[in-house]
């Protein structure tokens, strides 16, 4: 799977905007909650915006499902999510704010990342309303 974007390549042909779209399958270990997965590839839809610097602007999105049970009752459940990419990338390193990238190439697999990250749900529950299960001591 291809997470990147040749900017040197982009400047070259003057294409200083474009769209990308990729589905990939994010790793397991990402979620989080006991007894969940993703259920289907991460969909991503992006937007670059390359500027005078040679800094690029990231915009779009991303859609995933989470598979499992509910954290509250263990009911199965299937969730759609989806979240915002935004992200700055300039050449050299990355302040903690913008991702840097070097030899005219950025990947932006951790910018895909940070997205998923962000909009993965604390819990998985099966209805807001749910609540944990009473238990009769006997």
């Amino acid at each position: 799977m291809n997470f990147g974007l040749d900017v040197q390549s982009c400047i070259a042909r003057k294409n200083f905007t474009g769209t990308l779209s990729l589905e990939y399958q994010e790793d397991d270990d990402l979620i989080e909650i006991p007894y969940v997965k993703f259920a289907s590839p991460v969909k991503a839809e992006l937007c670059y915006e390359i500027f005078e610097d040679d800094a690029v602007a990231l915009t779009g999105s991303v859609a995933f499902t989470l598979d499992g049970l509910c954290s509250r009752c263990l009911a199965e459940v299937t969730e759609n999510f989806s979240g915002e990419v935004e992200a700055r990338f300039v050449k050299g390193d990355g302040d903690g704010i913008d991702y840097g990238y070097r030899g005219g190439r950025l990947d932006f697999r951790e910018a895909l990342r940070d997205a998923v990250l962000a909009a993965m749900p604390l819990k998985l529950v099966c209805k807001e309303e749910c609540e944990l299960p009473e238990y009769n001591e006997e």
